[in-house]
């Protein structure tokens, strides 16, 4: 019997890195993709296929692509869209380039990956489109506007695929984690330091006291809620394996509460709400 195949992004480290090992261990032939050449060398040794995808850089979208089909003979099962970043910061702080970098990482990119796939899925006859999305996919938190712009959008975008495919053999879910461990604190701090100037910022003395302090806490506590990255596998293989599977998969308490305080508070009380968080 053939494999199933999978292409799955951002596994240098965290849910990627586990979707990638776990997956291979129930059978499937994983294509594990990462950002960084030497990610993608450190992968290979252990087996991996692992082709060089950068969401920011339509080429390296491209090459991965043409790497998947000279592997698989131009058969592709299912996609789990995975890397992305954050940029910590008050909106009024943010630069527009690192709003927009942040953009080509979290949306544009997996929307060209999603697009160029389209055509295998299509013309096998079946696919799963897999969406590593987030809590903050439908509420808001101060200081994550740029990475909750991404994930709202992210959303939508699915919603509207999932229609679309409706009377196709295509299936489209969305994986909506609230905190998970994985190395997300650390890439956050480098790119808050990278484009925001919190000192000179009308927010500096919250950061100074909130997101600073946090991110030079070298023991990186964990969230009172945190998961580890299986949890968010387990609803994925869920999405890949299952006759039926969900349009959407809620992982950890504060997802599932925030979704059902959303539907249940007005605006305002749910701000006041998040506000104390």
């Amino acid at each position: 019997m053939t494999k199933k195949t999978i292409l799955i992004t951002g596994c240098s480290t965290g849910i990627g890195l586990v979707a990638a090992r776990d997956l291979r261990h129930r059978g499937w032939h994983v294509i594990a993709s990462c950002r960084k050449q030497r990610d993608c060398d450190r992968l290979r040794a252990e087996g991996f296929l692992s082709p060089r995808l950068d969401y920011r850089d339509t080429d390296s979208i491209t090459a991965a692509v043409a790497e998947v089909i000279a592997e698989t003979g131009g058969t592709l099962d299912a996609v789990f869209h995975n890397g992305a970043r954050g940029l910590p910061g008050a909106i009024e702080d943010l630069p527009t380039d690192g709003f927009r970098d942040l953009m080509e990482s979290n949306l544009l990119g997996w929307h060209e990956l999603t697009r160029q796939l389209m055509p295998i899925m299509r013309t096998q006859g079946h696919g799963r489109i897999v969406l590593n999305s987030s809590v903050l996919g439908y509420v808001s938190m101060r200081y994550r506007g740029a990475y909750v712009a991404t994930k709202f959008a992210l959303e939508g975008w699915a919603d509207c695929l999932r229609i679309e495919l409706r009377d196709s053999p295509i299936n489209v879910s969305l994986i909506e984690p609230g905190p998970i461990t994985s190395a997300l604190r650390r890439n956050n701090a480098q790119q808050f330091h990278r484009w925001i100037d919190w000192e000179n910022s009308p927010h500096s003395d919250r950061y100074r006291t909130g997101l600073v302090a946090r991110f030079a806490d070298d023991k990186q506590s964990l969230d009172p809620f945190e998961l580890p990255a299986e949890a968010v596998v387990a609803k994925l293989i869920h999405a890949l394996e299952s006759p039926r599977p969900r349009a959407r998969y809620r992982v950890t308490k504060p997802a599932h509460i925030m979704s059902f305080l959303r539907r249940l508070l007005p605006t305002k009380t749910l701000d006041w709400v998040i506000s104390k968080g």
